[in-house]
């Protein structure tokens, strides 16, 4: 990666290294052999991976240069492709050499256009013709000492007082604020892949392309190309980008079922400048980031999103975190700089939108197989370089490694390839798990040990971890080869590792990482082989990560090694310690549900219960107790529910129904079928949603719980409500309330969300029996008269709410107040005596209406319930159709459809078609209302959505090409 803004480094430098990021790996190997002069002091070198992180980038390479008596240049084409090395520092030493200011030593490492170059007119320090990439290995090494000697012997020469030196050439600055931290680390060796570069490149400078996703299987070298990428952009000074932020979410597949972009969203929201109050909703989360991304011009990398995506299936490709779909659909829409995604899964919530371009990133090329073997020290005709790079698939992940093998086992010899036996299995990931078990079969015993350890991990493994783990006593098959005593030997097993390309350099000093591919396959190796390891280690781990936080975190940061130990707890064996002593006191401080309620860290928690099932998320596991096996199933619900995931929440909240009822804990149960009611009428579910609010009355009425005896009751009205049975739901009502006058006196009407669908149904009740909606009030006085009396009721009921409100009073609770009565309002401004045009008893009211739906808007969404959001839009574009505002409607259903479609809430999405063909019929257009009508008709007849068919019916009669209001 292109170094961060970074401090000077201290000391001043004899010898400037100059090279380009992809020849990063000859830089390694020079520095490995001038260890012995730097160590004796007989030569010191500077290149810019020396500047520590936080600092000044430029001014430490413009320092260094200033201080540099002897530069080294490694020259290839990168090199004299890169921008500033060709802007800055090349012609800065050719002037210094030219005035013998500084010794200039240039060293061909790869075939390029020196002879083009200024670079022509000076003594190689190595024959150009046979570059060093080009030379068998015993002969490379040699050439590498022979060069390592010139510049032990130019530093000694130029060991005398400072001279004056040129003045350092102008160029622009590198102004951007740069976060790429959480991005991984990847090989810098790096072939071909010139196509896919260039497409980056036309889609950053395209205006019109807003995400731009690379496609690829795991081990193509998504990763590596983005990497190589930004590189390009920041030797041309970013092009223009102003900030650059990038995070990997990669972990061991699309599997992680509790992957959460919670981590992401929060340091991002920071980074870009938020400081307002926490936002619970996800989905605004990820609004309110693309809105802070958007405002300057801003290059963001996702890499390796597949975890937080649906595998495939009925919703493939689907981003699940809601908090992340947002940001990404927002930015796909409008971006003024460009959000780059890398993933194995198509992003479907962005597939066809007209900002949003993709790359499949196909297999390497043989020709770039056999370059990039041949770098890695694997000798053979190009023929057999092509057909080895063939053989293994073209993925850069199997032949980097392949690669090493070969060199460090086979002598190199790319004959001996087929030693590397196949696989019984071809899925996407055999070609490198062959490599990986053949050199498993040669490690030795301290090198699979470290392997095995980060089988423990789905990140990098931090140095504290790792410290905890190789502690004593010793874990046979773990760490009794590479403990605190062998240390020695952990740190060579750990150099022979980065050799073979099995373990990655990490940004944070002392961590490790490996390729997703490497610690899966050790994973398994360790679960499956040593499960007496695997345990110990988890283990370890979770009594670590239990101690590194506090005792009751107070943010997500401080929280986040409670939920991974929650992970290492239950892969131990300690679900029923792991629930007790960490989730349900430290994570979720009880029935405070602190982590989600306080920190809206659905995703987080959601990861951390993963942890409690042995099948998510309907099998949880057997060391739990029956009890806390359904409390896990039915929070596992409310997680899924939160994050948008509705129809996967309806499984676990099954299961814990059955769990409580088992139990005969009838309060569990009866919140629980509740639950179910409320969340299968949004699906659409209509006849479920009553005969689970029938259900949820008969167990209330066991539990003898007054509150969950009358909410069950309002839960079970509002499902006959919507199934038309206008009767039934309004005697079911009336028992709810005369239950909440018994039970709190003070109180005796049906408040809070009880309170909002009560008014609900008063309003919908009083509607014109044939369908014509709220317009079609003017042709009827006797249903105008009943509708206005409705709304008075529902106005006072409204009222009263505010009169009895409370500092606890929830968001949710205020906004729907404040959309009652902005539908009562409406209505009374519908209704209001007079002639046609509206008096000012109708005005007056009309602006009461619209004050209150626009703070029932702003209130829901700041809440963070979008079905109800969704509710919300709808009314108010229902407002400002009928006051002719018709891009004000066309918003509001814009994001409501949004809404109902990205949550399955068929209902919602109904009513939204019914909305968009009154609007599309008042503009005279009744074949784009037809579409919506046909829309609304398919969906009232799948769900048996009752309380839709007068209004569908009317609409299917009126669909004529005149223009009609309605």
């Amino acid at each position: 990666m292109p170094p961060q803004p970074t401090a000077p480094a201290g000391d001043r430098p004899t010898v400037f290294l100059s090279y380009s990021h992809q020849d990063r790996s000859w830089l390694d190997r020079l520095n490995t052999m001038l260890a012995p002069l730097v160590r004796t002091g007989a030569v010191e070198l500077w290149w810019d991976g020396q500047i520590p992180p936080g600092q000044h980038w430029r001014e430490q390479i413009d320092d260094a240069m200033a201080t540099a008596e002897v530069a080294v240049l490694l020259v290839s084409a990168p090199f004299l492709a890169s921008q500033f090395i060709a802007k800055v520092e090349l012609p800065y030493f050719l002037d210094a050499a030219r005035g013998q200011h500084v010794k200039l030593l240039w060293v061909p490492v790869s075939p390029c256009l020196y002879e083009h170059t200024p670079l022509a007119e000076i003594q190689a320090a190595h024959d150009p013709s046979r570059p060093l990439s080009t030379l068998p290995r015993a002969e490379r090494e040699v050439a590498l000492r022979k060069i390592c000697l010139e510049i032990e012997k130019a530093a000694r020469r130029r060991s005398g007082e400072p001279v004056e030196k040129p003045p350092l050439p102008a160029s622009p600055r590198i102004d951007a604020t740069v976060s790429t931290s959480h991005l991984p680390l990847t090989s810098s060796l790096f072939v071909g892949r010139e196509t896919e570069r260039a497409e980056m490149d036309a889609a950053w400078d395209d205006p019109a392309t807003n995400v731009f996703s690379l496609v690829a299987l795991g081990g193509a070298g998504k990763s590596s190309l983005v990497n190589a990428w930004l590189e390009d952009l920041w030797a041309e000074d970013w092009r223009g980008a102003e900030r650059i932020f990038g995070w990997s979410f990669y972990s061991q597949g699309t599997e992680a079922t509790g992957a959460s972009g919670d981590s992401f969203v929060n340091e991002a929201l920071w980074w870009f400048g938020y400081r307002g109050d926490p936002i619970t909703s996800p989905w605004e989360k990820g609004v309110v980031l693309a809105r802070l991304i958007r405002e300057r011009r801003t290059l963001l990398i996702l890499d390796g999103l597949e975890p937080l995506q649906h595998p495939p299936g009925a919703q493939t490709g689907r981003i699940k975190d809601l908090a992340v779909a947002a940001l990404v659909r927002e930015l796909a829409v409008q971006n003024p700089g460009l959000c780059v995604i890398t993933t194995r899964l198509a992003v479907a919530d962005v597939a066809g939108k007209a900002g949003a371009a993709s790359s499949d990133l196909e297999k390497l090329p043989p020709e770039a197989g056999a370059a990039l073997l041949r770098e890695l020290g694997v000798t053979g005709s190009d023929s057999e370089l092509r057909r080895a790079s063939e053989e293994f698939g073209g993925y850069a992940l199997a032949l980097t490694l392949l690669g090493t093998y070969l060199r460090d086992i086979c002598d190199g010899d790319v004959r001996r390839h087929g030693e590397v036996p196949l696989l019984e299995d071809d899925d996407e990931h055999a070609h490198a798990r062959r490599v990986i078990a053949k050199y498993a079969e040669w490690l030795q015993e301290p090198d699979l040990q470290a392997l095995r350890l980060l089988g423990l991990f789905d990140r990098p493994a931090r140095p504290d971890a790792l410290k905890a783990l190789r502690a004593e006593p010793a874990i046979p098959d773990l760490t009794d080869a590479i403990g605190p005593a062998q240390e020695a030997r952990w740190r060579k097993a750990l150099a022979r590792l980065r050799e073979a390309r099995l373990i990655l350099k990490s940004k944070e000093p002392g961590a490790l990482d490996a390729h997703p591919l490497v610690r899966a396959y050790f994973q398994e190796e360790l679960e499956e082989d040593r499960p007496e390891a695997w345990r110990e280690g988890n283990l370890r781990l979770y009594e670590h990560l239990k101690g590194s936080a506090p005792d009751l975190p107070d943010t997500l940061e401080e929280m986040e090694p409670l939920f991974t130990a929650v992970i290492h707890g239950c892969r131990a064996g300690r679900q029923q310690e792991a629930m007790g002593e960490v989730y349900w006191r430290r994570i979720l401080r009880g029935r405070e549900f602190y982590s989600t309620r306080k920190l809206g860290a659905f995703g987080s928690d959601l990861t951390a219960l993963s942890g409690f099932f042995d099948h998510p998320w309907d099998q949880p596991s057997t060391r739990l107790t029956p009890a806390d096996q359904a409390f896990v199933l039915a929070v596992a619900g409310f997680d899924l529910r939160a994050l948008g995931r509705l129809a996967e929440a309806v499984q676990p909240m099954q299961a814990s129904l059955r769990g409580y009822s088992v139990a005969e804990n009838w309060k569990g149960a009866a919140r629980t079928a509740s639950n179910l009611s409320e969340l299968t009428l949004t699906l659409g579910e209509v006849p479920r949603a009553v005969a689970f609010g029938e259900q949820s009355v008969e167990l209330a009425d066991r539990s003898g719980d007054a509150f969950l005896r009358m909410v069950s009751r309002t839960k079970r009205a509002d499902a006959l409500h919507q199934a038309g049975r206008w009767e039934e739901s309004a005697e079911a009502f009336r028992e709810a309330e005369a239950m909440q006058a018994e039970w709190q006196p003070k109180y005796p009407r049906l408040y809070s969300l009880p309170g909002y669908l009560f008014c609900d149904l008063l309003l919908s009740r009083a509607e014109p029996e044939d369908g014509a909606g709220l317009a079609g009030l003017a042709a009827n006085p006797e249903q105008a008269r009943r509708f206005r009396e409705a709304c008075r009721g529902v106005r006072e009921r409204g009222e009263q709410f505010f009169e009895w409100r409370v500092p606890s009073d929830s968001l949710l609770d205020i906004a729907l107040d404040h959309l009652s009565l902005g539908q009562a309002h409406l209505g009374l401004a519908l209704t209001a005596p007079g002639p046609a045009t509206p008096g000012e008893e109708a005005e007056a009211e009309l602006a009461r209406s619209a004050e209150h739906l626009d703070r029932a808007v702003e209130g829901l969404r700041q809440a963070g319930y979008d079905e109800f959001l969704s509710r919300g839009l709808l009314a108010r574009a229902a407002f400002r159709r009928l006051r002719d505002d018709r891009d004000g409607a066309k918003a509001d259903l814009d994001e409501s459809l949004e809404i109902a479609e990205r949550g399955s809430m068929r209902l919602h999405a109904c009513d939204a078609h019914l909305e968009w063909a009154r609007l599309y019929l008042q503009q005279g257009d009744a074949g784009a209302a037809a579409g919506h009508v046909a829309a609304a008709r398919k969906l009232v007849d799948e769900t048996k959505y009752g309380l839709r068919e007068r209004e569908v019916e009317w609409l299917e009669h009126h669909l004529v090409p005149s223009p009609r209001k309605g």
